[in-house]
């Protein structure tokens, strides 16, 4: 077992190869993002024109991934700039506690609309 993954060289990708990848990464994203935009107005449309239940499942995907989104870039920015004595910025920790504070907001609010829906007048 050894031999075999001694025989295996792990490759660093290189500046290049690494710029690739990002580029890949944000171009799948973006594609994502624009199909849960798409699908959430295919959605609204047809509880607009059929007046049937809204399937929720778009708009909270959507949501969620732009909320990990942003939360991922603002906890690299923490990390990235933690060391640095020349900067002093605080700016992502307030902005972390904000964005908490509004993933809870969107979990409530997306709780009560569950609770809502499964209540029959």
């Amino acid at each position: 077992m050894r031999r075999i993954l001694k025989g295996l060289k792990l490759h660093r990708p290189d500046e290049m190869e690494r710029h690739i990848l990002f580029k890949a990464q944000r171009n799948a994203y973006l594609f994502l993002v624009a199909a849960l935009v798409i699908w959430s107005f295919c959605e609204s449309l047809r509880v607009y024109i059929h007046h049937s239940r809204l399937n929720l499942l778009p708009c909270l995907l959507l949501t969620a991934a732009v909320l990990i989104q942003s939360l991922s870039q603002l906890i690299l920015t923490r990390r990235a700039v933690k060391d640095d004595e020349d900067s002093c910025e605080t700016g992502p920790l307030v902005k972390l506690v904000v964005l908490s504070c509004a993933i809870a907001a969107a979990a409530v609010t997306a709780a009560a609309a569950v609770a809502l829906m499964s209540v029959r007048v």
